[in-house]
């Protein structure tokens, strides 16, 4: 479980602004086991500089993240550990094969090799990698990178997982398969959190939804809670009406 407690993130002005930009405000929500918890919002919302502070790229500067109970700020080394993620940077070491790359983080987290190959082969199966696990992954297409991105993030078996906007750019089957994959690891127990600005996903997946626009959270609930506070039956009605405009916003 991921508890997020009125974070707050600014960044110092640039250019021609005179004051400094403030990224998210007050943002708070839990994502439960066995739940797929989505932040939806429009670009630039906020919702990336929030998961990188979930996943201790960033420290707050006011607020704070638990993730099983575990306060990000007291002991971040153990959080990392029980934390999987794809954040918005999908690079992939080139010279390596797929499985080289997944191998390598394995044994950043100190799994023995014969525990590497026995999950590098149960992650090959789930996302659909056997047809080029063995290849190297420069010349590799944005579905290719982004699940080797994910297979490396989820070698060491973690309990919370954490994705920045993981179908962006993938073709259609792609997307359908990474779906499944999403379902197989709220099957699973697992705290799964994921952000997007595509209503399709978060319709398609989420359990409980929290509307981020300039930086606040503009709602929480479930896809039937958020239309039923808004009068809307069509949940992008009910996110334009949250968020108060249609900008930025994908059907």
């Amino acid at each position: 479980m991921i508890t997020a407690e009125h974070l707050r993130k600014t960044f110092p002005a640039r250019g021609k602004e005179k004051t400094p930009v403030i990224a998210v405000d007050d943002v708070g929500f839990t994502a439960r086991d066995g739940e797929i918890t989505g932040l939806l919002g429009p670009n630039g919302a906020g919702k990336t500089t929030t998961l990188r502070m979930l996943y201790t790229l960033m420290t707050p500067e006011t607020g704070r993240v638990l993730v099983d109970g575990v306060d990000v700020a007291g002991d971040p080394e153990r959080v990392r550990r029980s934390l999987g993620v794809l954040p918005d940077a999908r690079g992939v070491y080139k010279r390596l094969t797929a499985r080289e790359n997944i191998d390598y983080f394995g044994r950043l987290h100190g799994m023995t090799a014969e525990t590497i190959a026995e999950r590098t082969a149960r992650l090959s199966t789930a996302l659909q990698m056997d047809d080029f696990l063995d290849r190297r992954t420069e010349g590799f297409s944005q579905g290719q990178r982004t699940k080797t991105a994910i297979a490396r993030a989820l070698v060491h078996d973690p309990k919370n997982v954490i994705l920045d906007e993981p179908t962006n750019g993938l073709d259609v089957m792609t997307t359908r398969g990474l779906r499944s994959f999403l379902r197989e690891l709220r099957a699973e127990g697992r705290c799964v959190i994921f952000s997007s600005h595509i209503m399709q996903e978060v319709a398609a997946l989420c359990d409980r939804i929290v509307v981020i626009a300039a930086g606040k959270v503009a709602a929480q609930g479930s896809p039937e809670e958020l239309r039923a506070a808004t009068g809307e039956t069509n949940l992008e009605d009910a996110f334009v009406k949250l968020i108060g405009s249609e900008e930025g916003l994908h059907a």
